[in-house]
C-alpha cells in the first residue's frame, strides 16, 4: 500500500513503495512551504541549533564559503519584505535568516598572509559557494521543522541584491542567495503538502532519457496542482504554462535578469570570461 504521504504529494502517480519508519524521513517527506506564521518568539537558542545544524551539512573541500546573516528586527525585516516583492511573512515571522556565498573570508585570509589566491576570481568558485550555502540551508530547514518550526525560502533576495546589500552591511564578495523565513505556523491557516512532478519526471537511470510528449514527461501533473491551489483557496494555473510565461522574458525574471552586473557590483569577476 502506497503510504499516505506518498499520495499527498504525488497523487495517482505515487510509487508503490514501503517507506522505512525513520523520523527524520518523514519529516523530510513531510515538508511544506509556511506563508503564515504566529508573531510569537522563537525557543533559547533557536539560531545557534539552525546554524549548528547547517555547519554540519558537507561544504567543498572544507572551504566554508558561505555565511548567513540572522534578521530579527521588525525594521529590517520591513527593508526586506519591500525589496523582496512585498512578501508580507518576512514582517511577520520573528527571524529571516539570508544566505550568503562568501568568498570575503578567504579573501581576508589571503590578505592576512599577503597573498592574493586567484581561484577567488573563477565562476567555479562562486558556484561553489552557492552550492555550499543551499546545503547548509537546507540542512537548517530539516532541524527548524524537526523543532515544530515553519519555513519559507525567499529567491526574491536576488531580485534587487544591491539594495538587500546596503539593507545588511555585506562587504565585496559577498553576494545574498536567497533568505529563509522562520517561525511557528499559524494553525489557523494550515499550510499543506504540495504536488510535485511525478518521480518519472525527474528520475534517470543510467541516462537521461527525453520524453517523446509533453503528457509522457509530466502525466497529470497539471491537473493535480490546479486541484491542490482549489482546494488551498488561490487562484488555479496551469502549471506547464506558468513556468514557461516564468522565463519568457527578461522583464519576467523580477530583476534577476542583470544577475551578472549585480555580481560585477559586489566584487565578482570572473577570469574564465573576461579573459
Amino acid at each position: 500500500m502506497t503510504p499516505p504521504v506518498l499520495q499527498a504529494r504525488y497523487g495517482a502517480q505515487a510509487p508503490a513503495v514501503s517507506l522505512p519508519h525513520l523520523p527524520a524521513l518523514d519529516a523530510m517527506l513531510h515538508h511544506r512551504t509556511v506563508r503564515h506564521f504566529l508573531g510569537d518568539a522563537l525557543p533559547e537558542h533557536t539560531i545557534e541549533t539552525l546554524v549548528a545544524a547547517a555547519q554540519s551539512a558537507p561544504t567543498s573541500s572544507n572551504l566554508q564559503t558561505w555565511s548567513v546573516i540572522a534578521v530579527e528586527s521588525q525594521a529590517r525585516r520591513d527593508q526586506l519584505a519591500q525589496l523582496v516583492g512585498q512578501q508580507k511573512h518576512l514582517s511577520a515571522a520573528p527571524l529571516v535568516l539570508v544566505w550568503l556565498a562568501d568568498l570575503s573570508r578567504i579573501e581576508r585570509l589571503g590578505q592576512a598572509q599577503g597573498r592574493d589566491p586567484a581561484g577567488l576570481h573563477y565562476l567555479d568558485t562562486f558556484l561553489m559557494a552557492v552550492i555550499d550555502a543551499t546545503l547548509a540551508a537546507q540542512n537548517a530547514v530539516v532541524a527548524a521543522e524537526a523543532m515544530g518550526l515553519g519555513t519559507c525560502y525567499i529567491g526574491g533576495m536576488r531580485n534587487q541584491p544591491e539594495q538587500v546589500a546596503q539593507v545588511l552591511g555585506t562587504p565585496r564578495q559577498v553576494f545574498p542567495v536567497f533568505g529563509l523565513v522562520v517561525g511557528h505556523p499559524d494553525p489557523a491557516r494550515p499550510a499543506a503538502i504540495k504536488p510535485r512532478l511525478p518521480q518519472s519526471a525527474v528520475l534517470h537511470r543510467e541516462q537521461y532519457h527525453v520524453p517523446a510528449t509533453a503528457q509522457e514527461e509530466i502525466g497529470d501533473y497539471n491537473a493535480a496542482l490546479a486541484a491542490f491551489m482549489r482546494a488551498q483557496g488561490m487562484p488555479e494555473v496551469d502549471w506547464s504554462t506558468q513556468v514557461v510565461d516564468r522565463l519568457m522574458t527578461p522583464e519576467s525574471l523580477s530583476g534577476r535578469h542583470r544577475l551578472y552586473e549585480a555580481l560585477r557590483n559586489a566584487g565578482f569577476g570572473y577570469t574564465d570570461i573576461d579573459g
